[in-house]
């Protein structure tokens, strides 16, 4: 079932950039779009999660290194029969996670430094455990592939804007000299294309984090771990928030560019409170540990 998701996904992220390319730039745009479609759906498929690392510097680091973390990981993934993922470390203040990589067997978790200095034992458990749980729940490909592709339609997007202010507008062969309708379809990329990009993210996002949370009380059996960790990492992201790109947000367990939304319907994640409450009811209902 998730390889039909990620396939309609990377369906219609790739209408969506031969759209963009059709309004910038008419035939040759639209050609060129499915062209640059084609080779990222292939990069996203095999590279993303090495894109996405890279994106944000994280370090790979072995028991050696990272002993308490590994031995965590190492223990979850004993309770829930999956591989042992690669581990990175990102080097930033502000405590957050992500999982990455295309199934089970080529798995990654990343965790950020400042989410090992400020979270207790139990709190980082929960987090693991809900991360783990989006690669057992074959989440992490579907992401990883509206993050890459994401990114694409926003980068050729801003080539539209700046192409807009420092060339003026380019001819098309299906637009006699472009002019006003050119320009039209081009301001129509510029504005529509992030926006479908967030949809999709939006789309995919909201109902695994709320699977992801519950599977991961029960990997680890102390929801309220998981639940304390959700409250201090949104506190953290809304004091300071990330150098984090919004096509990559989805992938965090909180968003990392800012603790609240302003809108309901743009937020990339549930609400915080709605998941705490949830994790509370399965202590209260499922006889777990705190």
């Amino acid at each position: 079932m998730n390889m039909t998701k990620t396939f309609l996904l990377m369906l219609g992220l790739t209408g969506v950039l031969v759209l963009l390319g059709r309004l910038a730039g008419g035939t040759t745009g639209m050609i060129m779009a499915f062209g640059v479609a084609v080779v990222v759906n292939f990069g996203s498929y095999w590279f993303s999660d090495k894109i996405v690392l890279s994106m944000y510097r994280a370090k790979p680091v072995d028991e050696t290194q990272a002993p308490e973390l590994y031995r965590i990981v190492e223990r979850l993934t004993k309770q829930a029969n999956l591989p042992m993922p690669k581990i990175y470390v990102i080097p930033t203040d502000t405590p957050n996670a992500f999982a990455t990589g295309r199934n089970p067997q080529h798995a990654a978790v990343a965790v950020t430094q400042g989410l090992l200095q400020r979270l207790g034992p139990d709190e980082i458990e929960g987090v693991l455990a809900h991360e783990l749980s989006h690669v057992k729940n074959r989440d992490i490909l579907i992401c990883t592939i509206a993050a890459t592709l994401a990114f694409a339609i926003m980068m050729i997007s801003n080539i539209a804007r700046f192409g807009m202010m420092f060339g003026g507008v380019a001819r098309s062969d299906d637009d006699e000299g472009g002019g006003v309708p050119a320009l039209i379809g081009m301001l129509l990329a510029i504005i529509v294309a992030p926006i479908a990009a967030l949809l999709i993210q939006m789309a995919i996002s909201r109902s695994r984090e709320y699977q992801a949370d519950a599977s991961g009380a029960y990997m680890s059996g102390r929801p309220l771990g998981l639940a304390h960790a959700l409250v201090k990492l949104e506190r953290d992201a809304a004091a300071a928030p990330m150098q984090a790109n919004q096509a990559t947000a989805h992938l965090f367990i909180v968003n990392p560019l800012s603790g609240r939304q302003a809108l309901s319907l743009f937020r990339t994640h549930p609400a915080t409170e709605d998941r705490v409450a949830r994790l509370e009811a399965i202590a209260q209902s499922g006889g777990l540990s705190a």
